[in-house]
C-alpha cells in the first residue's frame, strides 16, 4: 500500500483528496492544524491524522518525527494547505500579508525542506504542490494571493532541478474555484469608504462566488487528477491544469498576449 501525505486535509480539496486516495487503496497521512475542524477526515478508513502547522518549522519537525515512527516510507507529498486574502494594496495589513506568505508559500518551502531528506534516502518520492489559476494569470484584488501562488510555481520549478538525481519528481497543479468553503473563508480587506474600491470588491466577490457554484464537478476532477499524477509521476517538472477555467485562462493568455488579455479582464470586471 502506497502512502501519501496531504497538508491542509481537514476540509475542502484536502479532505476530498484524502477521501479519494483512501477509497482507492492508498494510506493517507492527513495533516491539519485542528482535529476538531477535521473530524470528517480523521474518521476516514486508511487515514492517519497528525497536527501540523505548515507556517511553523517547529510544528513541521515535530509532526515529521511522529509520522516517521509509524510511516518510514512516504511515496507522495501533496502540499495543499492554503488561505486567501482579497485586499487592495493601499488597505492591506502587515499581519495579513505575512500570514498568507507564511502559509501559501513558505509553508510549501518548509514542508519540502523537511521531507527532501526522507525522499533522498528512499531514492524516490514526489512533491505535488497545489498552485491555482492564480499562479497562471493575474486578476484584480489578487495582489497577495496570486503572488504566493506565483512563488509556489517558481520555487517548485527551481527545486525540481536539484532533485532529479535522487529520483524525486516535482509538479504543480493549477485550477479555478472549486465548490468548497474556501471562498467563504477568504479574508477580505475593508474598502475604506472609497466608492471605486467598494464597487470592485462587490464585483469580484460576486464573480468568484458565481464561478464557484458553477464548477460543480471540479472537486472530483481535481482529486482524480491528483490520484493519476501520484500513480504515474513525471520525471521532469510539469504544470497540470484542471478544469475549464484554468485551461481557458491559459489558452486566452497565451493566444491573446498580455495587452489584449488585460483589456478583456478590465472590461469584464471594471466595465
Amino acid at each position: 500500500m502506497k502512502t501519501v501525505l496531504i497538508t491542509g486535509a481537514s476540509s475542502g480539496i484536502g479532505q476530498a483528496t484524502a477521501r479519494y486516495f483512501s477509497q482507492n487503496g492508498w494510506h493517507v497521512i492527513a495533516t491539519m492544524t485542528c482535529f476538531d475542524h477535521g473530524k470528517d477526515t480523521v474518521g476516514l478508513p486508511n487515514v492517519s491524522s497528525y497536527l501540523m502547522d505548515v507556517a511553523s518549522t517547529a510544528s513541521i519537525e515535530s509532526a515529521k518525527a511522529e509520522i516517521l515512527k509509524k510511516h518510514p516510507v512516504i511515496d507522495v507529498i501533496i502540499n495543499n494547505a492554503g488561505i486567501g486574502y482579497r485586499s487592495f494594496v493601499e488597505l492591506s495589513h502587515d499581519d495579513k500579508i505575512q500570514h498568507i506568505v507564511d502559509v501559501n508559500w513558505l509553508g510549501v518551502v518548509k514542508v519540502c525542506r523537511a521531507f527532501i531528506p526522507v525522499f533522498r534516502e528512499q531514492n524516490f518520492g514526489q512533491f505535488i504542490n497545489i498552485s491555482s489559476i492564480a499562479g497562471l494569470v493575474n486578476l484584480p484584488l489578487g495582489s497577495f494571493y496570486h503572488s504566493t501562488k506565483k512563488a509556489v510555481e517558481s520555487f517548485s520549478e527551481c527545486m525540481s532541478y536539484e532533485l532529479l538525481e535522487f529520483n524525486i519528481s516535482v509538479c504543480t497543479v493549477q485550477f479555478g474555484n472549486a465548490p468548497t468553503a474556501f471562498q467563504s473563508h477568504v479574508t477580505k480587506s475593508e474598502t475604506g469608504g472609497i466608492p471605486s474600491y467598494e464597487r470592485m470588491m462587490e464585483k469580484i466577490t460576486s464573480i468568484l462566488h458565481k464561478k464557484t457554484k458553477k464548477n460543480t464537478n471540479l472537486t472530483s476532477e481535481i482529486t482524480k487528477t491528483l490520484f493519476a499524477i501520484a500513480n504515474k509521476p513525471c520525471k521532469n517538472f510539469t504544470r497540470y491544469k484542471v478544469g475549464f477555467d484554468a485551461n481557458a485562462m491559459n489558452f486566452l493568455r497565451s493566444k491573446l498576449g498580455y495587452k489584449l488579455f488585460n483589456r478583456i479582464i478590465r472590461k469584464s470586471v471594471l466595465g
